[in-house]
């Protein structure tokens, strides 16, 4: 799958969005190892902590069902800026992928290319804990 045809399947997941709060509809689309792509969008609620943003739905969704290798993750909105994962969704993701190909698109359709170690540098991982179990 090319990135652009990835960066379709998250744009298509804009119509699903519930976003009665903020107003502001993201939709992701999860390239896993074996080619299945796993899509989300974002799920508002009014208690707006248990809102799920798009990332982790589509993530959820793959790890449900069994996947663990993910190759690229494809993000946007239809803002003029480019949708970037939140915090959480950086850290969610790198239990998974810490080098995931991250894909941020914006409403006009144009994306930019990254990858997660670099959104989120020194992040917290399996690694990070099993080195603190081998010193304590």
């Amino acid at each position: 799958m090319t990135d652009t045809e990835l960066m379709a399947r998250a744009a298509a997941m804009l119509e699903y969005a519930y976003v009665p709060y903020s107003g502001f509809p993201v939709g992701a689309a999860l390239l896993c190892e074996d080619g299945t792509v796993y899509t989300g969008c974002n799920v508002e609620n009014a208690a707006y902590g248990s809102a799920i943003c798009a990332e982790r739905v589509a993530a959820l969704k793959a790890v449900s069902e069994g996947q663990r290798k993910f190759n690229a993750l494809a993000v946007t909105g239809r803002g003029d800026q480019y949708c970037f994962p939140c915090g959480a969704c950086r850290q969610f993701l790198y239990e998974f992928a810490p080098k995931l190909k991250i894909l941020v698109g914006r409403g006009d359709g144009t994306f930019l290319t990254t990858t997660l170690d670099r959104l989120l540098p020194n992040g917290f991982g399996p690694e990070t804990l099993a080195s603190a179990a081998q010193q304590a």
